[in-house]
């Protein structure tokens, strides 16, 4: 994979480095990044990660916690005044209060979360302040796939662009951006009003393609789906042309402009984001909804794949050493988790892990993880459902059971949001290459997951009327190998 970095970005780079690791002296920290594509769960996992260390919760995986060495967990004001506070008392609201879930992750944030705790050994004991500060970063994944874009120019951009849109399952709804596209002269003046049009075509196409229908991943420019105080941009209005092979940009071209807007995206969007935020990750957690997949069938599943290839691409895996970690910080652990494990029944849970490992093998593979521990999980930050048994026709059925949200549908049955349902999930098959098959249809029927959306779960109370933490499914594992270490 090329570059993603100039000198001058390593430049800059390594004097964000040297002050945080001037900082980290006093108060010791580390960064987690926390990203995934659409509905994967980021911010129900930080506001459970953070209700559950405060609030002491059962978390029997996670060693410190479980072995009592933890002695408080708390909020602090985050280092970074210019990124957004993440919204955890609202979002903790939302789950507790009103059960609904909270709004999906638009734009990066962050949050502070310090822990107290003694040693597990003598010589920690002498020399550790027994405190760590977590910095969590939370971010689109779909930021994330735009970082390939600073290795490619926009005629590589375009073809590639054009290459997906014109696969089985994307082509219907890219078919009116390329009609657009097929019309343009790339050599004639360039047209403001029509560099709108084919910016807006191309927008909805790639909307189209996020529906839970399709629930397809690859989709940069990240940007164009989620804008935030740049929607309207010059730096937004540009889509992929089909450009022939070899032909020079006449300056003041369609093509020219274009390609300007295409750097200018790179220049002012990427890179800032890559130099401010990836590359001072000491830890990452990825999240996918890996089920959602499944349902769209084959083409979606290769998709995410494709996805998933592409973010751990853009990491910097490694494990720094004191000299070059005083400028250069490297990722030493990626947790990629497979979100809305209560969505299946607990026997379900090791082929839904298997699933996920063999859509990180490639990705693993092709990336450079020499030093960097990668890790596979499945896993619920909020368990929205709790297990139980039916019996149909003399068959044991396993079933999960909880409140599936208003309008959620099951064949001709509508739910109100309000009625607590048993649902036999369906039944993940036993080996992940069935579902990497390319010639294999989508799932229906008896073999298709029965994906329904419930309500956060109404949280029990002891006899003092205390309220217990966030349920959850392997969030203590998840904890356990992202923060284990750092606690010891």
């Amino acid at each position: 994979m090329p570059s993603l970095t100039t000198l001058a970005d390593e430049a800059l780079i390594a004097l964000d480095t040297m002050a945080d690791r001037a900082t980290a002296l006093w108060s010791p920290s580390l960064r987690l990044g926390v990203t995934g594509l659409s509905r994967a769960g980021k911010t129900v996992f930080i506001s459970a990660l953070v209700h559950n260390l405060v609030h002491g919760g059962r978390l029997p995986l996670f060693e410190a916690q479980a072995s009592g060495r933890i002695a408080k967990a708390y909020l602090e004001h985050q280092p970074d005044d210019n990124v957004p506070r993440f919204q955890y008392e609202d979002h903790i609201a939302d789950l507790v209060d009103r059960r609904v879930w909270p709004a999906s992750t638009r734009a990066v944030s962050e949050l502070r979360l310090t822990i107290e705790y003694e040693s597990a050994s003598a010589w920690g004991r002498m020399f550790s302040r027994g405190r760590l500060s977590i910095d969590i970063v939370d971010y689109p994944g779909e930021w994330l796939l735009d970082l390939p874009l600073l290795g490619k120019n926009y005629e590589i951009f375009s073809r590639e662009a054009m290459e997906l849109a014109d696969l089985p399952v994307r082509r219907d709804v890219s078919g009116a951006w390329r009609e657009l596209a097929a019309s343009v002269d790339p050599d004639a003046d360039a047209d403001e009003v029509l560099a709108q049009r084919l910016a807006e075509r191309f927008t909805a196409y790639l909307r189209a393609c996020k529906e839970d229908g399709r629930a397809l991943s690859t989709l940069p420019p990240g940007r164009f789906l989620m804008p935030g105080d740049l929607e309207g941009s010059p730096a937004l209005t540009f889509a992929p042309l089909p450009i022939p092979d070899g032909r020079k940009t006449r300056p003041g071209s369609m093509r020219a402009l274009m390609e300007r807007r295409f750097e200018a995206y790179k220049t002012h969007v990427i890179k800032p984001f890559f130099r401010e935020h990836i590359a001072r990750l000491d830890r990452q957690i990825v999240l996918i909804d890996a089920m959602q997949a499944i349902n769209a069938g084959p083409a979606s599943v290769a998709d995410l794949e494709r996805a998933l290839t592409e973010i751990l691409a853009c990491f910097r895996p490694g494990r720094g050493n004191l000299l070059t970690g005083l400028v250069s910080r490297k990722i030493d652990r990626i947790l990629i988790a497979a979100t809305k494990a209560d969505h299946v029944h607990h026997e379900g849970h090791d082929r839904l892990q298997a699933i996920v490992r063999r859509l990180a093998e490639r990705a693993i593979a092709r990336a450079d993880f020499s030093g960097a521990t990668v890790d596979v999980v499945a896993m619920a930050a909020v368990r929205a459902t709790r297990e139980g048994e039916v019996t149909r026709g003399g068959q044991r059925l396993p079933v999960i059971i909880g409140t599936p949200l208003a309008g959620e549908t099951i064949g001709s049955e509508t739910f109100d949001g309000e009625t607590e349902t048993a649902i036999f999930p369906g039944d993940l098959p036993e080996s992940p290459s069935a579902l990497f098959r390319k010639d294999a249809p989508p799932p229906s029927g008896d073999a298709a997951i029965r994906f329904v959306r419930f309500r956060p779960p109404k949280l029990e109370r002891t006899a003092e009327g205390v309220t217990l933490s966030l349920p959850h499914i392997r969030l203590d594992r998840a904890l356990q190998f992202l923060l284990g270490d750092r606690l010891s």
